[in-house]
């Protein structure tokens, strides 16, 4: 069975599925803790991946651990229980 996927690494998928983001503002945006580093452990882990030119995006894997079924599923809930929101991006996926 797959280990499971940590809330602050469904807050990453579900940031990086949103709309296409360039390696600067991933590295920017996520950068708030040098020992947390989300977005390398995520490309390590297979979840996302960047292009030849610099954008990151959702692999086959990272959208399947975030429950969706393609990137538009995922949407990003600020302010929300992030329960409350994972369960609604599952909702909307299917």
């Amino acid at each position: 069975m797959a280990e499971p996927v940590s809330l602050i690494m469904l807050q990453f998928l579900a940031w990086a599925a949103e709309r296409p983001r360039r390696r600067a503002d991933v590295r920017e945006a996520w950068r708030s803790c040098p020992r947390i580093s989300v977005w390398e452990d995520a490309v390590m882990d297979g979840l996302v991946a960047f292009d030849g030119n610099g954008v990151i995006a959702l692999t086959e894997r990272g959208r399947a651990a975030l429950g969706t079924s393609s990137p538009d599923g995922a949407k990003r809930n600020p302010g929300d229980d992030s329960r409350i929101a994972l369960r609604s991006m599952r909702t909307t996926a299917q």
